[in-house]
Order: C-alpha cells, then sequence, then structure tokens
C-alpha cells in the first residue's frame, strides 16, 4: 500500500496555517483597542466630507473615508440640535429627555435663571484665576460610554477630555474622567476644574508655559490657496458676514494686531485646531495613554469650526479654508496615532455635535425663503398679548431652546387658567411670520404633527426642566441676526450629521440606511464589550460591529 506522504505534509501544512490564522482572527476579534479616540468637529455637516473633497489630502478625510466606514445617513433625533446636548447625546446615547442636558443652557422655574449646562459653584478653577473652570458635568444625569469603559476596567484604563469648549470637553469625558481641560480666554491656556483634580499636571503646565497661542496670533490667517479658486464659496467679505472679535478687516486676517480679546479672536481661527491636536498629543504622551496594557479613551472636540460657522457662515471663504486646513491637520493626527499607538492598535471615529443653517442672506441672493427671530422679541410679543387678554404683565419669564417657559407662581397668584394662557400662547406664536407650529408639550404625544418633528419634540422634552410650549420654525429660520448664522433646528441641514468609523477591527464600507447620534454608544459599547451606558436608547449598528 502506498502512501502519499508528500500530499499528507502538504495538507498538515495547510491545516497548521488555518489553524494558525483562526486563532489570529479570533486573538484580533476577542482583543481590545489599545485607545479609543472620540473626535467630535464642532458644526461639520454631513455634506461637508465631500463638498471639498478635491482639495483634501489623501491622508484626512479622505483616508478616513476610504479605510473606515461611513454612516452616511446619520441623523440627530432630538431638539434643539446644539452643541451641549450633542456632544452629551454622542458618549450617552440617550436623549435630551433623558440625559438632562437640554441646550447650552435652560431656563429653571425653581432658580428663576438661565442654567448654563456644565455650570458648577462648589468646584474652582484650576490653571488660571478666572471663573471659566467653575465646571463640571454635575447637570449630567446618564453615564457616558467613557464612563462604561472606566467601570468596566475597574477604574484602571484613563480616560481624558479636551476640546476648547468647557461643553466639548466635559461632557464627552463622563462624570468618572481622569481629566476635562477647557481653553481660558483669562490665561491663554488650557485650564480645568478641581471636580478632578487640584493642580494641572506638569504636561500641562509645560505646554501653557509655552503660550502657543500668543505664537499662532503673530501669524495673520491667510488662505491656504489663492483666494480666488475657493470655488465652492461665496465672494469673501459679504455683507451678511460677521467678523472676527476685534478685527474689522476680512482676509487676509490680520489677527497679529488684535489686541482687545485676542484670545476670544483665537478660537476662531484654523490655528485652534492645530492647538487643540497639540494638546492632544500631549494628553496622550503625558498620561501614555495606549500604552498601559488597558484601553484607553481620549476625546477631542474640535470647536473652531463652530465658531467660524457661525461668524461667517457655512458658504464663506472662512469656511472652506477652515476644513482644509483640518483635514492635513487631521491627516498628520492619523499618522501620529500610527507611529505612537501603531497602525490598527486603536479604534477612531469621527461625527458631528449637530450641522449649521444657510445665512439668511444667503438665501435671500438667491431666491430662497429664510429669517431669523430673536427670542427676546417673541417673548415681548407674547407678554403683550397675555397682558392684553388676562391683565397680568411678565407671565412669559423666558423664550429658551424654542420652548416657552411660563411664570407658575403669577398662574396661580392671579388664578389663571394655565391651558387657556397655552392656548393664547400658541396662538400668538403661530401668527409669527418665520414658526410654523406650536404646540402645548404636555399634549405633544396627540398633537397633530408629523411623526418626525413630534418624535424630536418628545425626546428634547424633560417633564421637571423644560418649558411649556415648543415651537418650531419654519424651514432655514433660526432664532438669530442678520449676520452670520445658526443651528438647532430638525430640518437635515442641522440634524444630519458625519459618522465614520475607523481603525482596529474597523471594515471599510458605506452605509446608506438612516440610523441615529443615539446609534454610536452602544455601537462602541458592543466594539469594546462593555455595558452601554445607563440611559441609552439607541441601538447597536449591526454594520460596524460584523
Amino acid at each position: 500500500m502506498r502512501h502519499n506522504f508528500g500530499f499528507m505534509k502538504t495538507w498538515k501544512l495547510v491545516g497548521l496555517l488555518l489553524l494558525i490564522n483562526t486563532s489570529v482572527m479570533a486573538q484580533t476579534t476577542t482583543s481590545a483597542p489599545n485607545l479609543v479616540v472620540g473626535v467630535v468637529v464642532d458644526q461639520m455637516r454631513w455634506d461637508f466630507l465631500y463638498r471639498y473633497k478635491d482639495r483634501y489630502t489623501a491622508d484626512g478625510f479622505r483616508r478616513l473615508l476610504r479605510e473606515g466606514f461611513s454612516c452616511e445617513n446619520t441623523f440627530i433625533p432630538y431638539l434643539p440640535t446644539y452643541t451641549a446636548p450633542g456632544h452629551t447625546t454622542v458618549y450617552t446615547g440617550s436623549v435630551p429627555s433623558l440625559h438632562g442636558i437640554l441646550g447650552n443652557s435652560w431656563y429653571s422655574k425653581a432658580k428663576k435663571r438661565n442654567i448654563y449646562c456644565t455650570e458648577d459653584d462648589s468646584v474652582r478653577t484650576v490653571g488660571s484665576s478666572s471663573a471659566a473652570g467653575k465646571m463640571s458635568p454635575k447637570n449630567m444625569l446618564a453615564t457616558t460610554i467613557t464612563d462604561e469603559l472606566r467601570i468596566a476596567t475597574n477604574f484602571r484604563n484613563k480616560t481624558i477630555g479636551i476640546a476648547l469648549k468647557d461643553r466639548g470637553a466635559i461632557l464627552p469625558a463622563g462624570h468618572t474622567a481622569n481629566a476635562a481641560y477647557w481653553f481660558d480666554n483669562s490665561s491663554g491656556g488650557w485650564i480645568s476644574s478641581t471636580f478632578y483634580m487640584n493642580e494641572l499636571p506638569g504636561w500641562v503646565a509645560k505646554l501653557n508655559a509655552k503660550k502657543l497661542p500668543d505664537q499662532y496670533l503673530k501669524t495673520d490667517w491667510k488662505t491656504l490657496y489663492p483666494i480666488n479658486t475657493y470655488i465652492q464659496s461665496t465672494a469673501d467679505a459679504t455683507s451678511y458676514e460677521s467678523k472676527l472679535p476685534g478685527e474689522d478687516a476680512m482676509f487676509d486676517h490680520e489677527v497679529s494686531k488684535i489686541e482687545k480679546n485676542k484670545y476670544e479672536s483665537f478660537r476662531y481661527t484654523p490655528l485652534a485646531n492645530t492647538y487643540t491636536i497639540e494638546m492632544a498629543k500631549a494628553a496622550i504622551e503625558g498620561e501614555q495613554l495606549g500604552k498601559r496594557g488597558v484601553t484607553d479613551f481620549l476625546t477631542v472636540s474640535f470647536s473652531p469650526t463652530d465658531y467660524a460657522g457661525h461668524a461667517f457662515g457655512p458658504n464663506s471663504v472662512e469656511v472652506e479654508d477652515m476644513y482644509l486646513r483640518l483635514d492635513r491637520e487631521l491627516g498628520a493626527f492619523l499618522k501620529y496615532l500610527d507611529n505612537t499607538i501603531g497602525k490598527g492598535a486603536y479604534l477612531l471615529f469621527l461625527t458631528a455635535d449637530h450641522g449649521v443653517a444657510n445665512v439668511p442672506g444667503f438665501m435671500h441672493e438667491h431666491k430662497i425663503p429664510a429669517g431669523e427671530a430673536a427670542d427676546a422679541s417673541v417673548r415681548k410679543s407674547l407678554n403683550t398679548a397675555i397682558q392684553q387678554q388676562f391683565g397680568v404683565p411678565a407671565l412669559v419669564t423666558s423664550v429658551l431652546n424654542y420652548q416657552v417657559f411660563l411664570d407658575d407662581s403669577l398662574l396661580l397668584q392671579h388664578k389663571l387658567d394655565k391651558k387657556a394662557v397655552k392656548e393664547l400662547v400658541i396662538a400668538t406664536l403661530l401668527k409669527h411670520p418665520g414658526i410654523d407650529k406650536a404646540v402645548d408639550l404636555e399634549e405633544v404625544g396627540s398633537s397633530p404633527l408629523p411623526e418626525t418633528v413630534k418624535k424630536v419634540i418628545i425626546n428634547g422634552y424633560n417633564q421637571r426642566l423644560s418649558g411649556d410650549v415648543q415651537f418650531v420654525f419654519k424651514p432655514q429660520w433660526f432664532d438669530g441676526w442678520n449676520s452670520g448664522t445658526s443651528h438647532g433646528a430638525w430640518n437635515p441641514y442641522d440634524a444630519h450629521i458625519p459618522l465614520v468609523w475607523f481603525g482596529w477591527n474597523i471594515k471599510p464600507g458605506k452605509l446608506f440606511r438612516e440610523v441615529y447620534m443615539t446609534d454610536i454608544a452602544p455601537t462602541l459599547a458592543s466594539l469594546l464589550r462593555i455595558q452601554q451606558p445607563n440611559a441609552t436608547v439607541g441601538q447597536a449598528i449591526p454594520e460596524v460591529v460584523r
């Protein structure tokens, strides 16, 4: 009997290779990334991924799209679409109704004043003598994915949050973060609060000592390319654009000449993104993130895109130049992560906290309906109508986040029927040229609203914290001014955001079915094999965690 030992050896070798390959694949599937990097680009509409794509480098946004997995139809499922609830929702997987961050600020009937999302008078500033550090995440009612990772590792991992805006650093980092750092206009450096520490770590103090913003401000903001090549933008210096604080000119922006409020002006410039990345790199090196045998988490929010977007609008040369420069910064940062953490050893996602509306002046130029309305004028008209019918002045205490707040103590004092007052409020609101719908928040579930609009109102409504009546602007209207722009609505320009997954265990691809901002945190939980945040309403995206 003859035996084909060569054949048998070949199959043994094939079997061994398959066994090794299966083992490696299993190891890749069950192991964890060394570092998770959450990137939020403040005010980045989804279309900005593609609008300037021809001029993006191969290493930035185009690399993320080429090597990553893009959820092309990701939407925000609540009102209002602002910075604080956006960052909170990304990391909690929840909605304002449950996580409690109803806006950047909201009106408190009990305290009779506005509450800022991260205000905390029980803590002190660390790193400056200003009051800008009296902040913490205490107003956030839910846990974040960063909290859950801390719990899952028995607090052996580290979480650091970084952004120019305090809310962009604090809320993503969560309740259990090792630190959150934000920019202080008073000192021109990074600060924190005693919620996290009593003094800045040496690596932060060392970076602050370099006074990088002062060095950056010595260089005027000029366009990256000849200004006549910015064909995706309107002409520079239109009448409906705002200006940098302390500056009279448009391009070239002579920031080197700004003396008053220079650090506020710095926030509007592309070099403030550079500064944010320098801080992120300093945190990775100073805290040895991704090198300690446990999954660390770094949250980074790029705030300058929002500052510039508000001032100049999404069709401006400034915004185009901002994104072309940010693309280069991202490309360099990805290479830094490749070299420092290891290619494929870190998990990164990029998204936004909200989008942005076109400037009304721009829309009017092109015969498209648009407008703006000041909350103060809406409040005044409501109080006038209420006084005329019921004889009680100043019954509306606040108009904020598209909600009307009534003074319950005055209603009781004057024995007014609250339902009748709300009916008058709704009728008066509907006379406003820019308001399309208004509804009693206690009856929104049975109101004859489109389901999409009804859902976003309900998701933004908290029975303890919200107002009494909600109104919805017509498309392309917002609460603002006659120059620059804003955001906050349910419409796609404010609610359609990018979501790109990249790195560890992520296969390239695109998903075109609709997903939501609330799905980001549970998807991360599935990838990391940890518990979802405790108020999560979103679902893991199967195509990402496959």
